[in-house]
């Protein structure tokens, strides 16, 4: 008879593993299905005391608790309202292709992790279930193991992986990882690959379809704790008067019951402190602002030592007296130390508070903790979990919350300017004491980046001392000089230093400093073009590779803009002087002040710098966005727009027939200089009359070039006008048929080109292909490869183009066309449809959308779509990944991103 940790199967049977498939899982902590049957393990009640007082909950309090609910000496834990919801919604999940999330929100010590790993426990038998233990580990490491479990046994039996984590940014880049590594290993899935079980701290309510845990009971669930409340008092007598973590839900999170608690804090006092009241309170410090954080054991005896070394070997418990309830210690598993944290997050933020009043202030506390513990560092070892806690905690942003007007939600908003704490310390005690905090922890780490260039952004926003700011934002930047995001910090103290002090300043101030800050823009600028060669196998570089850090672009616009401003205003001659119209030497004696020629360069270039940076943003915005869920801020292209139109100068009169000098000057002031621009008017929403114009300015520019590019762009403006319902008194199908027939572009040619000469060529139902579209595709990816995939990579590539019912460009629909049809039949019933629509492609449930567009029908293999085109059969990337698990025929509306042709709303024929 085989025996050995069990993994369940699908029909619900079980299969035994052997060590050599265990000891696959160094990142996964593997919950059995036969977790502890037929063992006896080691169990004392003061485990069991320990999750009472607040310890984090093991597989083995489940376990023993089930076994006295089986047995009749106790009942099952107590659970939350939405813990059924909870289940049936992962339950559900098993039903859709692929992999699914299910997300479980939690207020801090609202029992969000007990929840989740009773979830886990109770569905042992119907899943294979695991808890990431490294939420920053490698995803595709991760991903090799949720596949190794998925498959564990051989292929007639794979089980659906139900993975918990509590690292909700990970999520996206661990399915697509999971989604590979089954491509790779070409392995046929009969069910889903994994469920996602993202457990997340909020410290904000957030209005959510998820199951939300509050820091409040329902009456039902009052009267459940009641009960429990009284089994556990026949059971442990007096004890249960420091099971703070279960008194304090059975209390419903009562002020009064953790005010009470707390009093023996009260006691210490700011000239009276010894090392058990400090440790005290920076325990309390860290798990105020740092949920689930913790010290060692083995750190806080060491501490403790220092005071008397009668008592070497005592717990931390008795040391600790009269403090000790407040506290709990515990181990997760037999690799792991002992740990020893707060009772409660509500104990810690009350005694820090309480602590505060007396004189011991957050600051004061966290000095302390920063100069006692930084010790390690003597011995080159201070632990890595230790330093990410107190960047979290000093550096560490939350996003505000804010009111969406369409839906009456609360959504996340920005980030906050600081981290909790920093701003708690700026609000209870001054700013000169968060600066003071900062200013210790950059000093007593003297190689790491975050702490100075949090302290440089303290001093530029709340202190407005701009060469302290710059002092510790060089600092930052020695520390790292290979990151475009550290390095950015100096370029907004310049840049913010030119907005304060702009107004008071000559030209020749201000000149220098914006100077200053385009220097440091342009070299951040040169450092994220370069990030995306880095190696991104060690810890630092890790987070920067997945995007393209283009602040710096923004920064060099936000300065121009507040230049041409701050100059105009002091003399308007400035304005000929910016936009070129006058040289800058012609003017010198105007301005009385002939060391401003020195600037000579840095004004020449602006209005050339300008509009190459509002070319960049053109393309970045309109040929992707955030992510498939997130848009951009609206705050990017309105000012570029804005900073763009000042330095290319006035419009021309309307009275005027310009010709093709004058019509580069109006692209330029519409941002219509380039393809992407063009594309862009759709989604500034140009009137028909002005797209027109516009397609009318690059058939004068063409005319006059000849140029492939300049056909392009006219081709692309008049598609776009027709789309808007604009008529021309000439066809332009002889020049359109021209560069169709023209000689096709490789991937030297830009993608926009490629892009075109597919929509224009791509064959109907009834047509054959003049070439091999497979080829094309390939060119153009190449081209994009290229062009774009180092600004672009992590960021969605939003869909340009569809084919739609018609002939020649009558079948050309731009997206903005389908979303204005969305949103008119959408608006009023569903009032967040505009992030909806591309995240679970609803915009394709429309009717009229699904008017405007041909349906066509390919075939799913291999984790890949196929649509037949004549005798070949062409790949289709498609836009949701998880269409495409399950082998199949079917049907999809064909659109086209900058990258190539993508399938969109695949469903079974």
């Amino acid at each position: 008879m085989e025996t050995g940790p069990a993994l369940s199967t699908a029909p619900g049977c079980r299969i035994y593993v052997k060590s050599d498939i265990r000891d696959l899982f160094s990142l996964l902590d593997v919950l059995y299905a036969d977790q502890f049957e037929g063992d006896d393990p080691t169990f004392t009640e003061q485990e069991e005391e320990n999750f009472y007082r607040g310890a984090p909950p093991n597989w083995l309090n489940f376990h023993i608790n089930e076994q006295e609910a089986l047995s009749g000496t106790g009942t099952l834990f107590t659970k939350r309202d939405g813990f059924e919801k909870l289940k049936e919604e992962i339950q559900m999940k098993r039903k859709l292709p692929a992999m699914s999330t299910v997300k479980l929100f939690h207020l801090s010590g609202s029992g969000g992790t007990t929840m989740a790993m009773q979830a886990l426990w109770d569905l042992k038998k119907t899943f294979r279930c695991a808890v990431l233990t490294n939420s920053a580990s490698n995803t595709t490491k991760v991903a090799q193991e949720v596949v190794h479990l998925f498959t564990a046994g051989s292929l007639g039996h794979q089980n659906t992986v139900l993975l918990l984590l509590n690292d909700e940014q990970i999520l996206d880049k661990l399915q697509e990882s999971i989604m590979m590594t089954v491509k790779k290993h070409n392995i046929v899935t009969r069910m889903p690959v994994a469920v996602l079980l993202s457990c997340v701290r909020k410290d904000i309510l957030l209005q959510s379809k998820n199951v939300f845990l509050k820091r409040e009971l329902s009456e039902n669930e009052q009267q459940k704790f009641n009960e429990k409340k009284k089994e556990l008092t026949e059971k442990y007598g007096e004890k249960i008067r420091e099971f703070h973590g279960f008194n304090i839900m059975q209390t419903n999170f009562s002020e009064e019951y953790i005010n009470k608690a707390c009093q023996i804090i009260r006691s210490c006092s700011k000239a009276q402190r010894p090392l058990k009241a400090q440790l005290a309170a920076f325990l309390s410090l860290l798990n105020a602002y740092v949920p689930g954080s913790y010290l060692l054991e083995s750190q806080c005896l060491d501490f403790l030592k220092e005071e008397s070394n009668a008592f070497a070997d005592v717990s931390v418990k008795d040391k600790m007296q009269p403090f000790s309830h407040l506290i709990v210690t515990f181990q997760e598993d037999e690799r792991t130390e002992r740990k020893v944290r707060m009772a409660h997050p509500l104990i810690a933020k009350c005694c820090t508070k309480l602590l505060d009043d007396k004189g011991v202030t957050r600051s004061d506390t966290a000095i302390n903790f920063l100069n006692n513990y930084y010790k390690y560092e003597d011995h080159g070892k201070f632990p890595l979990y230790l330093l990410n806690l107190i960047k979290d905690m000093l550096t560490k942003r939350e996003f505000k919350t804010k009111l969406d007007p369409n839906s009456s939600l609360e959504v996340k908003g920005e980030k906050e300017r600081f981290s909790k704490l920093i701003l708690d310390i700026q609000q209870q005690e001054d700013k000169v004491q968060s600066a003071s905090v900062l200013k210790v922890a950059s000093n007593k780490f003297p190689h790491d980046p975050f702490f100075p260039q949090a302290l440089a952004r303290f001093y530029y926003i709340e202190l407005k001392d701009y060469n302290l700011a710059e002092m510790w934002a060089k600092r930052a930047k020695e520390r790292d000089p290979q990151s475009s995001f550290i390095a950015d910090t100096l370029g907004q103290v310049h840049k913010n230093c030119l907005k304060n002090r702009g107004e008071t300043s000559n030209p020749r101030q201000v000149l220098l400093l914006a100077r200053k800050a385009i220097e440091a823009f342009k070299h951040e600028e040169q450092l994220a073009e370069e990030e995306h060669q880095m190696d991104t196998s060690s810890d630092r570089t890790v987070r920067f590779s997945h995007l393209f850090n283009c602040t710096g672009q923004f920064g060099f616009v936000q300065v121009c803009n507040l230049l041409y401003d701050l100059l105009v205003k002091k003399n308007e001659r400035w304005e000929a002087v910016l936009t070129k119209k006058v040289s800058f030497g012609s003017v010198l004696k105007e301005f009385g002040d002939n060391k401003l020629y020195r600037f000579n360069d840095l004004v020449s270039n602006l209005k050339g710098d300008v509009q190459k940076k509002a070319e960049f943003f053109a393309q970045y915005l309109t040929f992707s966005k955030l992510s498939i869920e997130r848009d951009d801020p609206e705050y990017i292209s309105e000012e570029t727009y804005e900073c763009q139109k000042k330095f290319v100068g006035d419009s021309l009169s309307a009275e005027v027939i310009p010709n093709a000098d004058q019509c580069k000057h109006e692209l330029q002031q519409n941002l219509a200089t380039t393809s992407a621009g063009v594309l862009a008017c759709m989604d500034r929403e140009y009137s028909e009359d002005l797209l027109k114009c516009i397609a009318e300015c690059w058939k004068k520019v063409w005319s006059k070039t000849k140029s492939r590019s300049d056909e392009a762009n006219f081709i692309l403006a008049y598609v776009l006008s027709q789309n808007l319902g604009a008529t021309f008194p000439d066809s332009p199908e002889a020049l359109i048929q021209r560069f169709k027939q023209g000689k096709l572009p490789d991937h030297s040619n830009p993608p926009e080109q490629h892009m075109l000469a597919l929509l224009l060529s791509w064959p109907s139902d009834s047509e054959k292909s003049r070439f091999d579209l497979s080829q094309q595709i390939l060119e153009m990816g190449l081209s994009y490869e290229k062009a774009y995939r180092k600004y672009f990579r992590s960021r969605y590539l939003l869909p340009l183009f569809f084919i739609g019912k018609g002939q020649n460009l009558d079948r050309l629909v731009h997206r903005k066309v389908l979303e204005h049809l969305f949103f008119q039949h959408s608006q009023g019933t569903d009032p967040d449809c505009k992030m909806k629509n591309w995240t679970n492609e609803d915009i394709f449930k429309d009717g009229k959308v699904k008017e405007r567009l041909i349906k066509f029908e390919g075939v799913v293999r291999n984790y890949s779509l196929f649509l037949p085109v004549g005798s070949k059969q062409i790949e289709i990337e498609a836009n949701l990944q998880r269409s495409l698990w399950k082998a199949r025929q079917v049907s999809f509306f064909l659109g086209f991103t900058i990258r190539g042709p993508v399938a969109f709303d695949i469903q079974t024929k």
